[in-house]
């Protein structure tokens, strides 16, 4: 199946629609940085899972990063290599297996490391591990992506570290920045030295996590190479590792959807659409922030003619969004389509209500569209079995 990538014409139900021709840019981009940096940049399945893409990504990197048994699994099962991976609490009756699945593994306190360091060495002895360690400095403005916010559960002070760390620990993962730019990482690098560069010595690796958006129109990658570089020459002897999810998925492709109904309460028009915000979208709601729409003007109230709200398909009284203009009356059955609907959105969407899931196509750089995946009541059903 042919279809036109800039208004779908012709889907009549929803999807997500990942562009080939769009990651391939993004892991060309990733690539170059990769060499021109001297550094590893691993996907973190957090922000994109998709796994029967897997093997485009193979075709650029090497890695992945995992924060769970199951993510931990599919990089080894799905990806085929070990997962780098960070958990806030490892358990009992996992550490195991996710040992026997990861190359590195990460503690998030000293008192997961004395319980389980040797359990998970004894279960994969190439294992290398980590510390994961917390700057106490970040900008990131939303506090609920705030990984260093007063409080957060995550890292370990540089006033907690022992001044000789135990043997078996290889490395430090430091995670601070969401969709953040390169002039972020550089002011946040010279509080990380500040506070962790007396380890270093100590160490073989060091991770400086995600939220590197390198691949954002308006992001500087020639200061992103430089200040690795520059890092580089004070401290040769560390590998240097990013794992962000939102640079490989970003910009890939929409969720395209149709208009079910069209209802009016107190002036108000909510185009109703086959779609959910708080099950397939719920970012939105989360952040909150409101998507672009193609072929549509944001707007900040009811103001204008051919104004609408969002709203989904749930029975949440909040799965809405507004105000969105544009340039005639929606009817029933035409195309709405999200921008950028690609990462975490594909990851975090969830079948509330039992509301019919978007299929998941993959299109093509000849223009051919291809189902990935189609659900169907048994997936619902079979999350209760």
């Amino acid at each position: 199946m042919h279809i036109n990538l800039t208004t779908f014409d012709g889907l009549k139900r929803p999807a997500y629609i990942l562009e080939e021709s769009r990651l391939r840019r993004n892991l060309q981009l990733i690539s170059g940085v990769t060499k021109s940096a001297n550094v590893e940049i691993i996907l973190a399945f957090k922000a994109y899972a998709l796994w029967k893409t897997f093997p485009i990504f193979r075709e650029y990197i090497s890695a992945t990063t995992a924060s769970s048994l199951y993510e931990a699994r599919l990089g080894k099962e799905e990806f085929g290599s070990a997962t780098h991976t960070f958990s806030p609490a490892y358990t009992e009756y996992e550490i195991d297996e996710i040992a026997k699945c990861s190359s590195h593994l990460t503690f998030n306190s000293l008192t997961q490391m004395e319980r389980f360091a040797d359990k998970a060495l004894k279960a994969n002895g190439t294992l290398s591990l980590g510390l994961r360690v917390n700057p106490e400095y970040s900008e990131v403005g939303t506090d609920i992506y705030n990984p260093c916010a007063p409080g957060t559960r995550f890292g370990i002070c540089s006033d907690k570290l022992p001044a000789q760390l135990p043997d078996y620990i290889e490395g430090f993962h430091c995670h601070c920045h969401c969709e953040s730019g390169s002039d972020v990482f550089a002011r946040t690098l010279g509080h990380i030295e500040e506070r962790f560069s007396p380890w270093f010595r100590q160490l073989k690796w060091i991770n400086f996590g995600g939220g590197h958006l390198m691949t954002r129109k308006d992001y500087d990658v020639r200061l992103l190479i430089d200040t690795l570089n520059d890092f580089h020459r004070r401290y040769p002897w560390l590998k240097v590792i990013l794992e962000p999810g939102s640079a490989f998925g970003w910009q890939t492709g929409p969720l395209v959807s149709q208009v079910v109904d069209i209802v009016e309460n107190k002036g108000i028009k909510t185009a109703i659409l086959n779609v959910s915000f708080t099950c397939h979208m719920p970012d939105c709601l989360e952040m909150p922030y409101k998507p672009a729409v193609r072929f549509a003007k944001t707007l900040d109230d009811n103001a204008g003619e051919h104004v609408y709200r969002l709203g989904g398909n749930s029975c949440l009284s909040g799965d809405f969004m507004g105000y969105w203009q544009f340039d005639h009356d929606l009817t029933i059955g035409e195309n709405v389509i999200f921008e950028d609907m690609l990462h975490y959105t594909t990851v975090k969407s969830n079948m509330f209500n039992g509301i019919s899931h978007p299929s998941i196509m993959l299109a093509k750089e000849d223009g051919e569209l291809r189902m990935l995946k189609e659900f169907t009541f048994e997936d619902y059903k079979n999350r209760m079995d």
